[in-house]
């Protein structure tokens, strides 16, 4: 006697097959920046292991005269530790800003899928040795410093990948909601990153960066045999990037956002005249070339700065939690998730709302402009009970990486099949690398100046928040403007940056 189909199987063989790809790519893309974030969040967890104070553990056994770092892990011991912690950071972020410049050229032009998995394996790599530091007893800066700029470096791999991906099969009318609900990733990998971390910061936080940097290879290998970079790979219908002119469409179909259509909702495409083989590669564009499709500067400076807000929190929330509310290293990570948490929720909501109203550049300044007097109230009243604590993170989280969120996806997505390109080059990877690269300037500037802001009172690294925060506003006041006259025109739905 034979069980019947397991219901899953059942509905996948209900879905159409343009649909269980796209899943596929979905969910395996997501998997891969889950894993990229989680190998990045276990630094900002281990810090305030690596210099903890030590005087509340008790007496010193080995009867050291300095008896507040005894336990501090050299050569992180001394009263700079903040600044090196800083370099560490550093290290890292200006190594990800240079290579992300880069990556983009050669994710252009090399296999997605061979490119995003060695990368993938790589990062496992380096993020492990930082942690066998730790077995290995090592003490030297160097060694620590080396590790994270070569991690940096290769952990520029992902992301233009996997947006490269992901807009090789979903079409610009549903990008807003369905990116934004996918960038969920980015905190999704922060959150599991700080809860993996702080599994074994107090006991061996060695294994902090060891364990994750085995998931991460792990999730690259499986990305090597099972995801498929283009639609007509696998023949698929390709999704439609642009809104067609009412001359441009067949009068007997109606066009969606992912394709031609027929009136009964099927694809019109014929699949028996789609290639077997891949359609020969389109040229792909020079770096100049796409810094001069509209809105490519505007949208990557206004990154640079929300990106130095977003990062500044990443790397220093649970320290800052850890000397204002006095919460232990654990503690303080598990309560530095619900940033994260919020962070899904302004992704999903920047990204359902730029979909709705076709404004992706007013969405993210209304959502800036809250986001600073909002950080001015955490600072203040954030630290005055458990609840309002975590209100308040959930609130920020979704107010400073909502836009964040929808720029580094469904915008550089939009401005990668740019309508001036009028479809004869490759732009996806080398955008998307332009704007998250413009945006890890910020990155690497945040966490810094945060490291030499901080011993003069934490105040005034929220006010410098704030600041970037009111810029990044201030940078898309072009492309709002032009979305706003927009809305007034005949075209309201269909205006381009």
């Amino acid at each position: 006697m034979r069980a019947a189909l397991a219901p899953g199987v059942r509905l996948l063989r209900a879905l159409p097959r343009d649909s269980r790809y796209r899943g596929l790519t979905l969910v395996l893309t997501f998997l891969s920046y889950t894993s990229y974030h989680l190998s990045r969040k276990p630094i900002s967890i281990v810090k305030s292991q690596l210099h903890p104070n030590c005087s509340t553990l008790g007496p010193n056994p080995h009867n050291d005269s300095n008896s507040t770092t005894w336990c501090s892990w050299a050569p992180f011991d001394g009263d700079n530790y903040k600044e090196l912690f800083g370099a560490l950071d550093n290290a890292f972020l200006v190594a990800y800003a240079i290579g992300m410049f880069i990556s983009g050229i050669f994710g252009e032009r090399l296999p997605l899928r061979y490119y995003l998995s060695g990368g993938m394996v790589l990062s496992g790599l380096f993020t492990a040795l930082f942690g066998l530091g730790y077995f290995w007893d090592i003490h030297v800066l160097w060694y620590f410093i080396v590790v994270q700029v070569c991690n940096g470096l290769v952990q520029t791999t992902g992301w233009p990948a996997v947006v490269a991906c992901v807009g090789n099969w979903f079409g610009k009318g549903k990008r807003g909601l369905i990116m934004g609900i996918w960038n969920s990733h980015t905190s999704v990998g922060n959150i599991l990153g700080s809860l993996i971390a702080g599994a074994w910061v107090s006991s061996a936080w060695g294994l902090s960066f060891v364990v994750p940097g085995i998931i991460i290879a792990t999730v690259g290998i499986i990305c090597f045999f099972f995801l498929v970079e283009y639609p007509e790979d696998v023949d698929c219908s390709p999704p439609l990037h642009h809104v067609m002119t009412t001359s441009e469409k067949d009068p007997e179909a109606v066009t969606s956002n992912e394709g031609p259509l027929s009136l009964s909702g099927q694809s019109s495409v014929d699949h028996s005249n789609s290639p077997k083989e891949p359609a020969e590669e389109p040229e792909a564009i020079s770096f100049l070339g796409a810094l001069r499709i509209p809105g490519v500067v505007e949208f990557s400076l206004c990154l640079l700065f929300a990106k130095l807000v977003s990062y500044t929190f990443l790397y220093w929330l649970p320290l800052y939690i850890v000397n204002i509310a006095h919460f232990s290293a654990k503690e303080a990570g598990d309560l530095s998730t619900l940033f994260d948490v919020g962070g899904i929720l302004g992704g999903i909501f920047a990204g359902l709302i730029s979909d709705y109203t076709g404004g992706r550049a007013t969405t993210c300044c209304v959502m800036l402009v809250v986001a600073a007097p909002m950080l001015f109230l955490y600072n203040h009243v954030g630290q005055n009970g458990i609840g309002t604590s975590i209100a308040m993170l959930i609130i920020c989280g979704a107010l400073v990486n909502g836009p964040y969120a929808l720029i580094t996806t469904a915008v550089s997505a939009d401005l990668g099949t740019h309508e001036s390109l009028k479809g004869n080059a490759k732009a996806l990877s080398t955008v998307t690398a332009i704007i998250d690269g413009t945006g890890s300037i910020g990155a690497a500037l945040g966490p810094l100046l945060a490291g030499l802001i901080s011993p003069t009172g934490w105040n005034n690294v929220f006010y410098m928040l704030i600041a970037a925060d009111v810029l990044a506003c201030l940078l898309l006041a072009r492309v709002v403007v032009k979305e706003a006259r927009g809305w007034c025109g005949p075209m309201a739905r269909q205006r381009g940056y």
